[in-house]
């Protein structure tokens, strides 16, 4: 035993010597080839814990897929929407702050709608919409590609979006809008001032900045679970998942089949779903490992959710925060042994001191970064508040730049599911037994019981979304619908264009459309209904609004400062 205590000190020294020759060792080439850390037999180079030089990349991209979703969402309705012809022309809106502010374009204007387009040509505004939408999925698709962005970049991108939804109206006012700017915001402070250098040991990045993107998804997810909690009463009884998945605003074919799982299954999916999003998020401040398991967990989360309906680009969104949960040793599976051996080579270089040396511009960026904080802070006191009271309200902003925000989804389930469908015919007389009525479709809501559901996420068609909502208000609450209509009379381009089939496409306009109200309910599968093809069983309420004609409507549009719709020469 002596003689084994004796040599246990050379032995010692012998790996101490080794493992300071292997934190010496020069690293890799970084083109991706294999190092001695990626030799056969031996374990591939690991990034050590506790840096997030890989998390920032990872980061960055998923910020950039969501921008480069959102812009091209606007590039192809925006025009149909808020354009020059639009539902809800975003030049109206403009003149209407500006009456309010006082008639001038100043700071005032600027302040209650932040918006570029203040300073560009309103008799161009469809252009205006487009160009906005065409740099705005430019930038993001660089950014997408390449891994890589500077601060000017990502608040370009945040500046064209917040440009968009400040002037967006109805089709802008949903809660995943606010958490993309807020997502955005937090992105500019991920990146180096000029450098589009994607790993560089002078820009290292911010421990900080990390943690407000973890403080973003502990509020989604609380707020979230909260409002639930507060809301209704199918959440405290653990039903609701009876009537989500045929309810919900858009069901995709996943839908169907789920609506029908077993009862313990749906109770079971409201149990997980209260500890997701009211347990876990805590699990973001007990350390690396457990706030990794939440990262995992949320993530895991809201892939089920994109799986199982159509929710805009929501779901993919929420994902963003949850990767800042995961550092450089957990993500660098996803890159190449060259990026990691540069990233661990800078984690030793850090560790023996050897760093870059400070200068002016790393201790301005770290007064930033410190700043940011502060800000979040002061921010969040009034969401934080709103998390706590009983009369929490869900997707509000506290600030005009929608800095920080609170969120929350699906506070009330709908038990009953109802849809407004246009239809139009040529008869004279809309009272005859004899009118033929034709049914308008659109993309992707329910009409046609034999349409299978559709599959658009991330993509999101916002007329089809907002029609979910009309169904269960009256068309004096949603009175764009009626100005369909009136769009729809006189075969309109730009309101045709969000229809995926016109009855009367190549034949004569309609001299009559009206709304019709159903009740919906997916089929069961098997059933003889199923077997003919019907995904849905349908049944008439009664009428959303009445027959309406063009002439009808004129003093209707008058009212509300509508431009009139060309009545076809053919009517007259």
């Amino acid at each position: 035993m002596a003689s084994v205590a004796a040599k246990s000190p050379v032995r010692r020294r012998r790996v101490d010597h080794r493992k300071a020759e292997a934190d010496t060792e020069p690293s890799g080439p970084e083109d991706g080839s294999r190092t001695r850390g990626d030799s056969e037999g031996e374990a591939p180079v690991s990034p050590r814990p506790g840096t997030f030089w890989l998390t920032r990349v990872v980061l960055l991209r998923a910020t950039a897929f969501i921008y480069l979703v959102a812009f091209s969402v606007a590039f192809t309705q925006n025009k149909q929407l808020i354009g020059e012809r639009g539902l809800m022309p975003c030049r109206d809106y403009l003149n209407s702050v500006k009456r309010y502010v006082g008639g001038k374009i100043g700071i005032a204007a600027l302040a209650y709608t932040p918006s570029i387009l203040w300073l560009m040509d309103w008799s161009r505004m469809d252009a205006n919409l487009d160009g906005i939408a065409v740099v705005g999925a430019a930038l993001s698709g660089f950014v997408l590609v390449t891994g890589t962005a500077n601060m000017v970049i990502m608040v370009s991108l945040w500046g064209l979006y917040h440009s968009l939804v400040n002037v967006g109206q109805l089709w802008y006012s949903f809660g995943w809008e606010s958490q993309l700017l807020e997502t955005g915001f937090l992105s500019v402070f991920l990146c180096p001032l000029w450098s589009l250098e994607r790993i560089s040991p002078q820009n290292p990045p911010s421990t900080i900045n990390i943690w407000t993107f973890r403080w973003l998804i502990v509020r989604i997810m609380l707020g979230a679970g909260l409002i639930k909690i507060r809301g209704d009463q199918c959440w405290r009884d653990l039903t609701c998942m009876d009537f989500h998945y045929e309810t919900q605003p858009v069901p995709n074919p996943l839908s169907y089949y789920l609506h029908r799982s077993p009862w313990w299954f749906h109770r079971f999916e409201v149990l997980s779903n209260h500890f997701i999003e009211l347990v876990a998020p805590f699990f973001t401040f007990l350390g690396r490992r457990m706030c990794m398991l939440n990262g995992a967990v949320q993530i895991l989360f809201q892939v089920v959710l994109i799986l199982s309906g159509n929710l805009s680009f929501l779901n993919w969104l929420t994902i963003v925060p949850s990767l800042a949960c995961f550092d450089d040793a957990s993500l660098g599976f996803l890159f190449p042994s060259g990026t990691r051996q540069k990233v661990l080579q800078i984690q030793k270089e850090h560790a023996a001191g050897r760093g870059p040396k400070r200068t002016t511009g790393a201790l301005a960026r770290r007064a930033l970064n410190i700043s940011l904080a502060v800000l979040i802070g002061y921010l969040s006191v009034p969401v934080v508040m709103n998390l706590l009271s009983s009369r929490q309200v869900m997707n509000s902003s506290f600030d005009p730049l929608r800095i920080v925000n609170t969120y929350g989804a699906f506070g009330s389930i709908t038990k009953e599911r109802t849809e407004v469908i246009f239809q139009g015919t040529q008869s004279p007389d809309p009272k005859a037994p004899e009118a033929v009525w034709e049914e308008y479709q659109f993309p992707c809501k329910p009409g046609d019981v034999q349409r299978r559901p559709c599959v658009i996420t991330p993509y999101h068609y916002r007329l089809d979304w907002l029609m979910w909502f009309a169904a269960f208000q009256t068309y004096e609450q949603s009175e764009w619908v009626i100005h369909i209509a009136g769009r729809l009379l006189a075969n309109d381009s730009a309101v045709l264009s969000l229809v995926h089939h016109n009855p009367f496409q190549g034949r004569e306009p309609p001299r009559w459309v009206r709304g019709e109200h159903f009740i919906y309910k997916f089929s069961r599968p098997g059933s003889a209904s199923a077997a003919q093809g019907k995904w849905w069983i349908r049944k008439r309420i009664g009428a959303y609004f009445p027959p309406v004609d063009l002439e009808g409507l004129r003093s209707y549009f008058q009212s509300r400062n509508w431009p009139h719709p060309h009545i076809p020469t053919n009517k007259n």
